[in-house]
């Protein structure tokens, strides 16, 4: 099975591009797979949306618009309701402190501090 179908059926509606960075359960972060991942993240997105799954998420860390502006387009063109949801607050410098503690990326807080800079928001 092609690995965007293996996706799509494992994850039924549940869609995050770091999940497809996990080998033998260990999170393995390639910069250069990082396109073609988005690109299969979305497929199997907008291939539970054609299934009718009753609720589909995409979890991604999404800066700007542009960003998830696919997801948004197939979802109210299959006729599901969005909902955008945002965790934590990001010009909070508590918030920031916490992602770069948590994140798989090897961030540091000044990096997080420049992506919570230029984040927007609907």
């Amino acid at each position: 099975m092609p690995l965007a179908s293996a996706f799509a059926v494992k994850q039924r509606g549940y869609f995050s591009t770091d999940s497809l960075f996990y080998v033998n359960g260990e999170y393995r972060f390639n910069k250069n797979k990082l396109s073609q991942y988005h690109q299969l993240n979305l497929t199997g997105f907008i291939q539970a949306l054609a299934n009718r799954e009753p609720t589909v998420i995409c979890d991604n860390t999404n800066l700007a618009r542009w960003e998830y502006a696919a997801y948004e387009a197939a979802a109210s063109a299959l006729g599901y309701q969005v909902r955008h949801v945002l965790v934590g607050e990001p010009s909070d410098v508590q918030h920031q402190q916490l992602c770069a503690k948590r994140n798989q990326h090897g961030l540091d807080f000044n990096q997080i501090k420049r992506m919570a800079a230029v984040f927007e928001i609907d």
